[in-house]
Order: C-alpha cells, then sequence, then structure tokens
C-alpha cells in the first residue's frame, strides 16, 4: 500500500542519494535559490526514462537561470545510475542512485515487480518505483507533484518552465493544500 499523499506546503520526506558525479543530493542542504525539481525514474531498463531524461538534460540550462536546481533519481544500483548517466551524455543534469523502495514509498511513488527484459533488452529490477516529479521548495515543503502508475503520459518539462516563470513573477501559491472535511 503506497503512503498517503505528500501535501502541498507541508515538508517532503528527507532525500539523500548518492550522484553518478560522485557526490552526493541531500535536499535541503544547498537548495536552489527558487526550487528544487526532483525527477525520479524507473531506471536503465526504461527507454521512455531515458527519452524524457534527455529531454530534461537539454533544459537544465533553463531551470538554473530560474534559480532551479535539478535531479533525477532513480533505485538503480550504482552500476545500472552509471550506465544511464552515459547513456544520457547529459554533463547538467544530476543523476542520483540507490533511492531504496521504502523511500520512494514515502515519497508516495508506486512500486512495480520485474516482468523480465524490456523492449530494449534490458531486464527490469525485481523492485522499483514508478515515476514522479517533485517541485520543493527551499524551505523543503512541497509546490508541485505528479505520480504516475505507469511510465506514460508524464508532465512536460516545458510546461514545468512555464508554470515556474508563472509562480515566480506572481508569487503563486502551492495549491491542493486544503485538508478539512469537505
Amino acid at each position: 500500500m503506497n503512503a498517503r499523499a505528500l501535501l502541498p506546503r507541508y515538508p517532503v520526506p528527507a532525500l539523500n542519494v548518492p550522484l553518478t558525479d560522485g557526490g552526493r543530493f541531500v535536499l535541503g542542504a544547498a537548495p536552489g535559490e527558487a526550487f528544487d525539481l526532483i525527477v525520479f525514474y524507473r531506471g536503465l531498463h526504461c527507454p521512455i526514462c531515458a527519452k524524457y531524461l534527455i529531454e530534461l538534460g537539454r533544459l537544465v540550462p533553463e531551470f538554473e537561470q530560474r534559480g532551479v536546481q535539478v535531479v533525477a533519481v532513480s533505485s538503480d544500483d550504482e552500476a545500472r545510475g552509471r550506465a544511464m548517466a552515459e547513456k544520457l551524455g547529459s554533463g547538467g543534469l544530476k543523476i542520483g542512485y540507490g533511492l531504496s523502495l521504502r523511500s520512494a514509498r514515502q515519497w508516495g511513488l508506486y512500486i512495480s515487480a520485474s516482468r523480465g527484459k524490456t523492449s530494449i533488452g534490458i531486464e527490469e529490477p525485481p523492485l522499483f518505483s514508478e515515476p514522479g516529479v517533485f517541485i520543493i521548495k527551499p524551505d523543503g515543503t512541497l509546490y508541485y507533484g505528479a505520480v504516475q502508475t505507469m511510465p506514460f503520459a508524464r508532465p512536460q518539462f516545458r510546461d514545468l518552465l512555464g508554470a515556474v516563470d508563472f509562480a515566480l513573477a506572481n508569487d503563486y501559491p502551492a495549491r491542493g493544500e486544503y485538508t478539512t472535511e469537505v
């Protein structure tokens, strides 16, 4: 069973993962000036993830111009994380690996079981997390979140750039925060 959904304007779970460049991403340790954009992806076995992250890698400079720090994270082990970083060839995109499935659940991500080799001939891990995209404010609270049960129909990064522009220009608050009975 998945954990309860994260709530806008409330603190998100901790995130501390190694990066393929040898560093670490520790959420909140050095936040982006405006936001942190965390993109959880399925792993090396997912061809849709690779395509999605290539697009993200192209847009990292645009996010950074807006004060948004970007990181992509999976539950892959180090070897698979490094293989994905090599496949992407995007030096600007930080790639994190080793996300525990317990942490994935805390973030509200769905977990899937392996179905063997994918269409690109790479074996799925026994268990792995499905995609999620989160925008976190520097104070560690959720601004935006989207999770998927499948690799399809993810938020488009150009749309997120437009949303960041609007949010910053209009001091637009996080929405979906209402928790009282309806």
